[in-house]
């Protein structure tokens, strides 16, 4: 009999790296782990991994294996989604990826709502500002902000997302309020990691487009602590409005340069393309939908931008 339930084990030491961080994720102990990956390779008559004290690796075998392991699972998985479609109830295991702030401030606190609606869901929620290859992570769906590259993705639009030039007051009175982009040469910029090039920031002003090089002591890749560091009047920084709405609304924080905008971007719901939607993904994403996608966002309500 083929060792159908070692598969998933086998895929996520594959992923994992190691048969510790696979029982981790998979919530079983180290030695059943190896049990399974054992009784696997005595069924196959070969060896998957190569492994040593410090490190574990795919042989050939194992690597044309996984190839033929995760199209299984991903069989599997869309036999489980067809069956809840016919039940006509969302059930199953989610696993989700969203942006560390973002997922913290307007994700994390509906999590209770969406669980108790859908008492059949379980869920993983990953909060990393990477972004990730959904197959290869194992994800069911990802939120993601900006503009995304061409793939194979299904995508549907959750939100408009804002980015505004913001410092303390207390920086201000320090060094002076700029005028224009080009005055922000001599001052502190703070600058988000993650982004396309941190180091040049692109506004749309009263003329046209204005792209401007800066300098600063701080780049870091987590928006609430570069909003940390401007609230301590450390410079002048770029944050997304759902961070510095409410800091603004308070005065904590002041726009630098209101004249000039950055352009508008886009929060996204992204799937891989299936035969079958998941309806654990659908019902995910409609209530997302419904709670962040309609009306006026309330973090460009905080910062000011709509009334």
């Amino acid at each position: 009999m083929i060792e159908i339930s070692a598969i998933p084990v086998f895929v996520a030491v594959a992923e994992n790296g190691g048969f510790a961080a696979a029982a981790r994720r998979l919530g079983i102990t180290k030695s059943a782990v190896s049990k399974r990956i054992g009784a696997l390779e005595a069924h196959l008559g070969t060896q998957l991994f190569h492994r040593s004290t410090r490190s574990i690796s795919l042989t050939e075998a194992g690597e044309i294996y996984l190839t033929h392991a995760i199209q299984a699972l991903g069989s599997a998985q869309e036999a489980e989604d067809a069956v809840a479609a016919v039940q006509g109830q969302p059930v199953g295991h989610l696993r989700v990826s969203a942006p560390m702030s973002f997922g913290r401030l307007y994700i994390a606190p509906l999590l209770t709502e969406f669980l108790a609606a859908f008492p059949d869901i379980t869920m993983d929620l990953t909060m990393d500002d990477r972004v990730v290859d959904l197959i290869d992570a194992g994800l069911d769906m990802a939120i993601r902000a900006g503009t995304l590259p061409d793939s194979a993705l299904i995508v549907r639009r959750l939100a408009p997302i804002h980015s505004v030039l913001v410092a303390a007051p207390s920086y201000l009175s320090r060094q002076g309020a700029p005028q224009h982009p080009e005055d922000l040469l001599a001052h502190n910029c703070l600058h988000y990691a993650y982004s396309r090039d941190p180091m040049e920031w692109v506004f749309q002003g009263p003329h046209g487009e204005v792209r401007t090089r800066t300098t600063g002591t701080l780049r870091i890749n987590n928006s609430e602590t570069l909003c940390t560091a401007l609230l301590d009047g450390l410079g002048i920084g770029r944050l997304p409005t759902f961070v510095a709405g409410s800091r603004m609304a308070t005065g904590d924080l002041v726009r630098v340069l209101p004249e000039y905008a950055f352009s508008e971007q886009t929060l996204y719901a992204v799937f891989p393309e299936r035969r079958h939607m998941p309806m654990k993904v659908r019902a995910f994403v409609d209530f997302l939908a419904e709670r962040i996608g309609k009306g006026r966002p309330p973090w460009d309500v905080e910062a000011g931008l709509i009334s």
